[in-house]
């Protein structure tokens, strides 16, 4: 009863957190910012409006796929409700910060959608905020919660640039 209990926290706290954080951040901010008003790309519409698409389209897969992980693993990808295993399974196998990367080709996919040079600005300040918060927090946080297990996987896996074969390591 309690591993039922634990589970459905953990995906409680992963379907409010995928609201809270990058709801806000890959949906409401963007549309603050472009009004959501498609661009008319005229004979260029062909290409770009299928290259957003499948950039918003793949980036919400990826990010649905990454935050199930966190559930699977009696844990929220919220810091203050980690998992208690460090999260190495799935897309994670491929590249360390998935969710982040997800959450960029959702709000490029839209600047590109809306033709906002704006949504572009956004997203280049929401890749530097990430990654000063991966540097100064979550790496830290998780070398001294996961040690040598993390360092391995750390080496192994790069953090912005998916590998192109899964890491099958020993973590």
């Amino acid at each position: 009863m309690a591993e039922a209990s634990a589970t459905a926290r953990a995906w409680i706290g992963t379907i409010v957190f995928l609201f809270v954080a990058p709801g806000v951040v890959a949906g409401l901010l963007p549309w603050l910012i472009s009004g959501w008003q498609r661009h008319d790309w005229g004979g260029a519409a062909w290409f770009v409006v299928p290259v957003a698409w499948i950039l918003i389209a793949a980036g919400v897969a990826f990010l649905l796929y990454a935050f199930a992980l966190f559930a699977l693993h009696q844990g929220t990808p919220a810091p203050v409700a980690p998992t208690q295993t460090l999260v190495v399974t799935g897309v994670y196998r491929f590249v360390r910060n998935p969710m982040y990367l997800a959450v960029l080709a959702i709000i490029l996919g839209q600047a590109l959608l809306f033709g906002s040079w704006g949504v572009v600005v956004y997203a280049a300040l929401v890749f530097a905020a990430v990654f000063a918060f991966v540097k100064g927090y979550e790496e830290p946080t998780l070398a001294r919660t996961y040690g040598d297990q993390y360092v391995e996987y750390r080496q192994n896996v790069p953090g912005w640039w998916p590998r192109l074969t899964p890491w099958r390591g020993t973590t």
